[in-house]
């Protein structure tokens, strides 16, 4: 079996996979983000299946919708990529599926966004559609703020300002759940812990294993499966009238994971990957 990893900077999540191949007795061939060129006339690529680790969306996103008009499985594909990757497409995917989820709206001027926040009530999140770690997500208190949040991003905000994805603010018990789900398990989880209202990781949260229970499992591969299912992190919140899923993501980190719950999230990665390159 011939299997391609797409990346560029080599973080340790990567290392951990590559171990995890060697360790299988599996060689593999990186496929740098950085250096690849595509030629969109021809299809000579002829790997079984690729694992896409890239951490910039947009490569991710063309060179998985390239390798699978090819032909080549991916981990994730196109398809699980494309909703992923963008805020809005994962609610869609979520409430068509009838996976709880919070209630969010979407405006395309500051007016109406305005009127949208206030509809929805204070505290709001206002989010980019696309994007990654937490960043750039604003708690908006008041209108004075919202005012003044909403002009900044017309202002200096790039295209994907110019899409106001509204959510209502989600009280918090100074955490939220992560849940990774690899094929059609939920191999682990873990709670997000931090006293600021952002409780990723990459922004400071502790992670501490979280019990996979019978609600934590349905509703992770419901929510996996909404948006075409594969290696996935499901973000979710805990709330009086249960859990609420926030986000999927598609390139999961999992370096702060693998010790807390004592689940060899990598090695389950490779074996999916080898089943998908059987398949």
């Amino acid at each position: 079996m011939k299997i391609g990893v797409l990346c560029s900077r080599i973080r340790v999540e990567e290392k951990l996979l590559f171990n995890s191949f060697e360790q299988h007795g599996i060689k593999i061939e990186k496929i740098d983000d950085r250096d690849v060129i595509f030629d969109l006339e021809r299809c000579d690529w002829d790997f079984d299946v690729v694992l896409e680790r890239c951490i910039n969306h947009s490569r991710a996103l063309y060179a998985l919708r390239i390798l699978n008009s090819c032909g080549i499985k991916t981990v994730n594909s196109y398809h699980v990529a494309d909703i992923c990757g963008n805020k809005f497409l994962t609610s869609m995917a979520l409430i068509e599926h009838n996976v709880p989820t919070p209630k969010t709206y979407i405006a395309f001027t500051p007016e109406s966004a305005l009127k949208a926040i206030e509809e929805i009530g204070y505290p709001v999140v206002l989010k980019p559609a696309v994007g990654s770690w937490g960043r750039l997500l604003s708690k908006v208190n008041d209108r004075e703020a919202a005012e003044a949040l909403l002009e900044h991003k017309q202002i200096l905000g790039s295209y994907h300002h110019s899409i106001y994805y509204i959510q209502e603010y989600i009280e918090k018990p100074q955490r939220d759940i992560r849940s990774f789900v690899v094929g059609d398990e939920t191999i682990c989880a873990i709670y997000r812990v931090s006293s600021h209202w952002i409780t990723n990781t990459a922004r400071g949260g502790k992670a501490i294993n979280c019990p996979v229970t019978d609600s934590l499992n349905e509703i992770s591969l419901k929510a996996a499966k909404a948006v075409g299912g594969g290696v996935l992190a499901i973000d979710l919140f805990e709330t009086s009238n249960g859990l609420l899923v926030n986000e999927v993501n598609y390139t999961m980190e999992f370096r702060n994971s693998i010790s807390v719950t004592g689940v060899d999230i990598p090695g389950k990665i490779v074996d999916y990957v080898l089943e998908v390159g059987k398949g």
